[in-house]
């Protein structure tokens, strides 16, 4: 009976492990987020939408989004992956984003 308790034990993260993670959902979350509504309102302003429906359309959505990537945080198996999805991802739209606006002006 100890082996299989030790075993179920050993799959149980530790408390750093879940902190790590609940930091990556709610940081690494905000930073794609950041990069997805300045990318979407961007790309939708140069498509001639007028700047509110714009921004707000690209919130609402982002809003959603967010909600999507935190359960995903939680979902994907690699911690790893999940900030480099996430921090590099947003870091890419950000980047993205600066450019379109900077052609846009």
């Amino acid at each position: 009976m100890s082996a299989r308790s030790s075993s179920v034990s050993s799959a149980t993260p530790s408390g750093r492990h879940i902190l790590i993670r609940i930091t990556a959902a709610i940081l690494g979350g905000y930073v794609f987020i950041w990069g997805f509504i300045g990318l979407a309102l961007a790309g939708l302003y140069a498509l001639g939408m007028p700047f509110h429906d714009a921004e707000h359309l690209s919130s609402m959505l982002g809003f959603l989004l967010y909600l999507t990537v935190f359960l995903w945080a939680f979902a994907v198996r690699s911690l790893s992956r999940a900030w480099l999805v996430l921090v590099g991802g947003g870091v890419l739209m950000t980047i993205l984003a600066s450019l379109i606006q900077h052609w846009l002006v």
